[in-house]
């Protein structure tokens, strides 16, 4: 299937009131499609409508806090009545949390899991039946190299990006026989609201030495992150290409991220590509 034989198909598309999900909103117009575009707040749609406006494409903006899987259900049965089908789904909100075990409450980990991995399998499973019987569909989650790579501070946020791309991947060779392509796609650091919304710790405690040089190191990564909106045009490429394909990466850099992880067999690879990121003097 061509970008151009996309034209008239519906997208759902979720956490578009800023950053990559608000581009690639956008980009999926551009190229034809109906794209219904997501948000918790819709009174925070006016960047979105800006884009869309400087585009010249129209979305259809409606509210959506992907945790409430009633209306999520909701969602989708309206979608269904009054367009017949939604052919593909991205699944891009999301949320970080900046935390190592002890720092973390477990309603801190639960919530990580509720947006970052059970949010996106609910919306997986409310859209996958139509696609299925319609023997066609795109299904795009918007992971991170987190997904792959497991990095100090981010206990919680790995841990629920490593689920969903074990279900989505678990998923894809089941799905592909019914004509239902499953994909995840990866960006490195990104410049957007994403970091200014992370949860972070407060209290400062045993780890303050080495959350400070991991906040300095990654201070520094998004200093020099990819713009959002090339990110938003990788992800609508994923979401609109023909390749069988299931892991995405949204530049270079991201690339050479999980790249450290995936041929990395023993674990030492990983171990030895993020210690240095938390050095820092002890005290003698």
């Amino acid at each position: 299937m061509t970008q151009s034989s996309r034209a008239g198909d519906v997208a759902l598309v979720t956490g578009t009131s800023s950053g990559m999900g608000m581009h690639a909103a956008v980009e999926l117009a551009r190229a034809g499609l109906r794209v219904i575009a997501t948000m918790r707040d819709t009174a925070r749609s006016g960047r979105l409508r800006e884009a869309a406006g400087a585009a010249g494409v129209e979305l259809d903006v409606r509210a959506l806090d992907v945790t409430d899987h009633t209306a999520a259900a909701q969602l989708v049965d309206e979608i269904s009545a009054e367009l017949g089908r939604i052919d593909v789904l991205v699944n891009n909100a999301g949320q970080g949390a900046v935390g190592t075990a002890e720092q973390l409450s477990m309603d801190q980990i639960r919530a990580q899991l509720e947006v970052n991995y059970l949010a996106p399998v609910h919306l997986t499973k409310l859209v996958l039946p139509g696609m299925r019987e319609r023997g066609r569909g795109t299904i795009v989650t918007v992971s991170s190299v987190g997904g792959t790579v497991g990095q100090p501070f981010a206990d919680a946020y790995c841990g629920a990006k490593f689920a969903v791309e074990g279900f989505m991947q678990s998923l894809a060779a089941v799905a592909e026989p019914f004509g239902v392509h499953v994909r995840v796609i990866e960006p490195a650091a990104v410049a957007s609201d994403f970091v200014q919304n992370a949860v972070r710790p407060t209290a400062t405690d045993v780890y303050a030495d080495l959350l400070r040089a991991y906040v300095a190191r990654t201070t520094g990564a998004f200093a020099n992150a990819q713009s959002a909106a090339d990110a938003g045009m990788a992800i609508a490429a994923a979401a609109l290409s023909d390749e069988p394909r299931f892991r995405w990466q949204s530049s270079e850099a991201a690339v050479a991220f999980v790249g450290v992880s995936l041929a990395d067999v023993d674990g030492s690879r990983v171990r030895a590509f993020t210690a240095p990121w938390i050095a820092a003097e002890r005290p003698a």
